[in-house]
């Protein structure tokens, strides 16, 4: 901390809420970081501006050269990110994309079960959210698209079934990361159990990733669209416009891109299958390379998962590649020219992720800098309250911590230690997985609501969302499950009982869909009667 930072601890909080409050009212994603990079800056060289500009090419040139060697973590994703816009390009051109919608339309035939196909490739992906961010919006967007379904809606079920699903299990990089951290914990506690039935005690204790994976299948289900996503999807459903043709967009590729026709939808799940396979065997190789064990547990856990995306890029992308110079040249229509646009046209289409990246990243290690995760962890260990009362406080301070931070692995490595030790310290057992797991549901559910979090931004990007767009119309959704989960909580402070928190947060989902089916009619039915 600086001398300003150390004399006022709460102005470590300034940088992140400058940006956050600035992005929801100017809506102006890149200049509400950009503000909350340089305040951070300022702060941490105690408001001197030479000193404070070099702290911000510091922490940008650290995105690509750390500790005298590339940073492979960051890098590759980028590369990974420019990759799947270069392979969605290809798969357009060849005539994949517009196949597959073709198919699509004839087998799903309703507008719910376009909304079901990426709830459930978000499930079933559970491997890494950021490889499920991008995935299955580039898989389901043609889809929803034809069956009128906002890039709002599409964002928010991607990024409701990415993270909360991968916290949930412990054969996931969350859950290697996790097993990580909490082992120590446990076998620090009195408690007789193992790293992995902790982490699934602790599961069972994570009301918010329970809340908001279950919430999006209620919203499909019953339709409910409120706030801001209301607006969106009646744009959709009337207007046939997905988004906001004004809104800047990542991930959009340009529509007079030169299609091939007729398309195979080989072209589309030929690349995306090998995508998958590709990581899931980089994922395998790298944890065994570092682990030197089969153990799955150890493998996830010693795994690089950025160097797994890449394998699963370049596999993608080579054949992506393969079926547009095979269906061109057969048809006599390639072109050296076309060819080149594809290319550049998938760069393009992924510039605005990662401009916006860029600078999230760079106020994410500013602000860990600074010290604002340490000041609200200062502020969990001076509380003074009852044990059993930990377990909701933990969840709000995570939750705060994550949104400020724009990081819930941030959050997770900061908070499951001081929460952990503080149950060990006052000998209660019982409550150290419900404390545990309290911390994983509000670092998550944080950086749902986050605009600086890079999974927000990875999630409007899979989807073609703007950033603003998706944060504002999944806020509501977000506030809801937090609240069920919060209750939940609450039960289980005054009971002991985390089962008896997870009927609470049951009983509260089901009375938020009865509340907002009498509030409001679903929006098919209202749009159709003209109200």
């Amino acid at each position: 901390m600086s001398d300003l930072t150390t004399s006022y601890p709460v102005l470590t909080l300034v940088p992140p809420m400058l940006a956050i409050v600035l992005v929801i009212v100017t809506k102006k994603v890149l200049i509400s970081l950009g503000a909350g990079v340089i305040a951070a800056a300022l702060l941490i060289h105690d408001l001197n501006p030479l000193d404070a500009a070099v702290a911000v090419w510091q922490a940008f040139a650290a995105i690509f050269w750390e500790d005298g060697a590339v940073n492979t973590w960051s890098v590759y994703i980028l590369v990974f990110v420019v990759m799947l816009g270069i392979v969605a390009a290809f798969i357009m051109m060849s005539g994949g994309t517009t196949a597959f919608a073709a198919w699509a339309v004839r087998r799903i035939r309703r507008r719910r079960g376009s909304l079901i196909l990426p709830a459930v490739l978000g499930v079933i992906i559970f491997i890494d959210d950021y490889f499920n961010a991008l995935a299955v919006g580039q898989i389901s967007r043609p889809v929803t698209d034809q069956h009128r379904v906002s890039r709002a809606k599409l964002a928010y079920i991607i990024d409701s079934t990415s993270a909360p699903i991968s916290v949930l299990s412990p054969v996931s990089s969350w859950g290697a990361y996790i097993l990580g951290i909490i082992a120590p914990i446990v076998a620090a506690s009195t408690l007789s159990v193992s790293s992995v039935e902790a982490f699934l005690g602790a599961a069972a204790a994570n009301y918010y990733a329970i809340a908001a994976a279950l919430i999006v299948w209620l919203v499909i289900v019953f339709r409910v669209d409120i706030g801001p996503m209301r607006a969106e999807e009646r744009r959709a459903i009337v207007d046939g416009h997905a988004f906001d043709p004004d809104d800047d967009v990542p991930g959009q590729l340009s529509d007079d891109l030169p299609v091939h026709e007729p398309g195979a939808m080989r072209a589309l799940i030929v690349p995306f299958a090998l995508l998958v396979v590709g990581v899931l065997a980089g994922i395998i190789w790298t944890g065994y390379s570092a682990a030197g064990t089969w153990n799955i547990i150890d493998i996830l856990a010693a795994t690089d998962a950025s160097a797994a995306l890449m394998v699963g890029g370049v596999l993608g992308l080579a054949s992506a590649l393969y079926y547009y110079l095979r269906y061109t040249r057969s048809n006599r229509e390639f072109s050296a020219a076309t060819f080149g646009r594809g290319w550049i046209e998938g760069v393009k289409s992924m510039m605005p992720a990662i401009a916006i990246l860029l600078p999230a990243w760079m106020l994410g290690s500013l602000i860990t800098e600074l010290g604002t995760g340490d000041y609200l962890g200062e502020l969990v260990e001076s509380a003074s309250i009852p044990a059993g009362w930990l377990v909701p406080v933990i969840f709000l301070i995570a939750a705060a911590m994550a949104f400020a931070t724009g990081t819930s692995w941030g959050s997770f490595g900061l908070l499951l230690p001081l929460a952990g030790g503080i149950i060990n310290g006052m000998d209660e057992p019982t409550l150290l997985l419900p404390v545990l797991g309290a911390v994983l549901a509000g670092a998550v559910a944080g950086d749902h609501a986050s605009p600086i979090s890079d999974t927000t931004i990875l999630s409007a990007t899979g989807s073609s969302c703007n950033v603003v767009t998706h944060v504002i119309t999944q806020l509501p959704y977000v506030a809801s499950a937090a609240l069920c989960a919060l209750l939940g909580y609450v039960a289980l402070a005054l009971t002991g009982s985390t089962l008896i928190g997870l009927v609470v947060v049951a009983f509260a989902l089901l009375a938020f869909v009865a509340i907002m089916r009498a509030l409001v009619r679903p929006l098919a039915e209202a749009e159709s009667t003209g109200s």
